[in-house]
């Protein structure tokens, strides 16, 4: 471990070398100067990791030196030591953007805790979480190997990301490559699991998960019966690492009530999975009650252009009782702007929908421009970029002005996304759909290992195209490409977000309601 080297300017210097013997046999290198001016010299010419600083010397006063070291390096942790308690004093030092302070008399004890919280408090943590981890991995290890249901597959997709953003913060790209080693595995055998059971649930929806077509059943008609406006937000393609991001925000403002999931269907994808939602239907289903509304893949046109329409007619058949409901979309900043300005008349409704587009746009965005490409060029940049545009966007805005009223929230998604790394060779006719996780089309012919194949689509409550259209869906991290031009496709395709297929990634949705703080 490198020496840290530590400056003190302290008028009564002398005084202090018990401290000073008591911290080099802990392996620390002192510096010692007994003036703010001499102190300012020192650090100007050499490099340390911790200042401490009298506040009453003579000449140059403690703050006037921090305030003159913090010119030179903002980032060198500073610690105010002083016999003065007044409050003042305090409110000027934490102005400074002092790191801690001690009152005198100081014994080598406290100075010990304080240099470990600032100085040694990364790399203990660091060491913490590795053997935290180290000791969990083999518990998941097992876990991945028991015939799990579907809540507990949620619960080893929770533990997955909590590690995935534990670890983020720490430079040790051994235990990275171990947890991605693992997040692969437990998404082999999570395909496994979904394609053992899909299909069950769909005949037998009760014996499975709450899915796209029964959230609003389950989870939203039920929110009504308060008599408290009820804010639906759905950010598209919002994956449940992004949701723990924007939550940091978000529990300054709200309480979170209760942090709950649900699976979404297949094809993971917005046109089918966020129509299931606001049609509380599956989507052979809505082809047979709005013939005129539901697009498939090969028809022409928008394929969410009557989210609002359906939602009517959900609204319609599951409450028994009126329901003065909004709907808004959200595509550009000046729409998020009216949105929030728009708040207070939302206030007289039971029901507020509003959909926000922002991340979907981002995966898109990200495997068309050569500068997202850079700008989000792995998962934990991808989750930066999406808080940054979170804390900067309109829709933060109106959530803390729905934070000031009596209101329930909900935040929750369509689907989620993955990033694909394995390309998979598939061969249609011109008619297949071109989405790079899902496809549906006849004679599709296909890698057996990489995809979960549903012959008859009414099977799946899927819409048949054809006489022998079926369906495939990407498994794991697999990614569907044409044998022409297939060097270009994969250079082009690899890495990018994707979303339509099978993985923890895609399926398994955050649900989350809060209520203002």
């Amino acid at each position: 471990m490198q020496e840290t080297t530590i400056l003190w300017a302290d008028d009564e210097i002398d005084l202090l070398k018990p401290h000073i013997l008591f911290l080099n046999e802990k392996g620390y290198n002192l510096k010692t100067v007994t003036n703010g001016n001499d102190a300012l010299d020192l650090f100007k010419k050499e490099k340390f990791d911790l200042v401490f600083l009298d506040e009453n010397m003579p000449g140059l006063t403690g703050l006037e030196t921090l305030a003159k070291i913090k010119s030179i390096n903002p980032d060198v942790p500073i610690v105010l030591i002083t016999k003065n308690e007044e409050e003042y004093l305090m409110e000027d030092a934490i102005g400074f953007k002092i790191d801690d302070y001690l009152i005198k008399p100081v014994n080598p004890k406290q100075i010990l805790l304080t240099i470990k919280k600032l100085i040694d408090n990364k790399r203990l943590v660091s060491e913490k979480t590795s053997m935290a981890y180290q000791q969990d991995f083999r518990t998941l290890g097992m876990t991945l190997n028991e015939n799990l249901s579907f809540s507990e597959w949620v619960d080893v997709y929770k533990k997955l990301v909590y590690w995935e953003l534990s670890l983020e913060k720490l430079e040790d790209a051994g235990m990275h490559e171990i947890l991605t080693m693992q997040k692969s595995e437990a998404n082999v055998q999570f395909c496994k699991f979904i394609e053992k059971n899909y299909l069950s649930w769909i005949k037998d929806p009760e014996s499975g998960p709450v899915m796209s077509n029964q959230l609003f059943k389950k989870k939203v008609f039920p929110l009504l019966e308060t008599n408290v406006p009820v804010f639906f937000v759905l950010i598209d393609n919002l994956r449940y690492d992004q949701w723990k991001m924007i939550n940091s925000i978000l529990t300054e403002y709200y309480h979170v009530e209760a942090e709950d999931s649900y699976y979404s269907i297949l094809p993971t994808a917005t046109q089918y999975a966020r129509n299931a939602i606001f049609s509380g239907l599956m989507p052979l289903e809505m082809e047979k009650r709005f013939p005129d509304m539901w697009q498939n893949d090969e028809d022409e046109g928008g394929k969410n252009l009557h989210e609002e329409k359906f939602l009517a007619d959900h609204i319609q058949r599951g409450l028994r009782k009126e329901c003065k409901y909004s709907y808004h979309k959200v595509l550009t900043f000046e729409q998020g702007k009216d949105v929030t300005e728009n708040i207070n008349n939302m206030m007289s409704n039971d029901l507020n929908v509003i959909v926000y587009n922002f991340v979907d746009m981002l995966s898109h965005a990200r495997t068309e421009m050569a500068m997202i490409r850079e700008l989000a060029n792995d998962e934990a940049a991808y989750r930066s970029l999406t808080l940054s545009w979170f804390e900067h966007s309109p829709l933060l805005d109106a959530l803390k002005k729905l934070s000031q009223k009596k209101i329930k929230l909900i935040i929750t998604t369509d689907h989620g996304t993955i990033s694909v790394k394995h390309p998979s060779k598939v061969i249609g006719d011109r008619n297949t759909n071109t989405n790079l996780r899902y496809k549906q089309g006849k004679n599709l012919n296909f890698i057996a290992k990489d995809v979960f194949h549903i012959k008859n689509p009414h099977d799946a409550m899927l819409p048949k195209l054809h006489i022998s259209s079926s369906f495939i869906f990407a498994k794991e991290d697999s990614y569907f490409v044409y044998p022409n031009n297939y060097n270009q496709f994969v250079n082009y395709f690899n890495s990018t977000f994707q979303h339509g297929g099978i993985s923890l990634e895609e399926v398994i949705v955050p649900f989350v309601t809060y209520t203002p703080r």
